[in-house]
């Protein structure tokens, strides 16, 4: 049987809800934002602290205090498709405080559909860690984002102010 871990972190733009288990990180989501841990809606999690939980929040802290945190201290074990895995994948390999759009994405991909993109990227289960908020529409516009787009926007403007 599997046992979860919850907690909640105070972000400067809200308050997120993280979720682990023995293996890792599996999901950190803003309370009210779409998708609002999809997948785990039914399941009993245990109120406290687990290794992930407190590397999570260390990497959280770095992160909103304007550093650019390495994840290879995480273990992020987000689940979801198989072509979901490849684009969670690759939006990890977008650089700190640079952008991709989603037609860039798909073409990476080999992928005929940036909407597909889209739709993989908006369930992305680890919100800023994996960061989906680095992927705009295709004329460089906001679009898209589960938790908001005006956290999109304060998460861009974050990382190009720590640059």
């Amino acid at each position: 049987m599997t046992v979860f871990y919850q907690t909640t972190y105070s972000s400067p733009i809200g308050d997120l809800s993280l979720l682990a288990d023995e293996e890792g990180l599996l999901g950190v989501w803003f309370l009210e934002q779409r998708y609002f841990q999809r997948g785990y809606e039914e399941i009993l999690a245990l109120e406290e602290d687990n290794r992930h939980l407190i590397a999570a929040r260390k990497w959280l802290d770095a992160y909103f205090k304007g550093e650019n945190p390495s994840l290879s201290a995480l273990s992020l074990c987000p689940r979801g498709t198989a072509f979901q895995q490849r684009v969670w994948q690759l939006l990890q390999d977008i650089p700190y405080g640079e952008t991709l759009t989603y037609g860039d994405i798909a073409q990476r991909l080999n992928c005929p559909s940036a909407q597909a993109v889209g739709g993989a990227v908006g369930k992305n289960p680890l919100s800023i860690m994996i960061p989906c908020h680095r992927v705009l529409g295709s004329r460089g516009h906001l679009t898209g984002y589960a938790g908001g787009l005006d956290r999109k926007n304060w998460l861009l403007a974050h990382e190009q102010s720590a640059i």
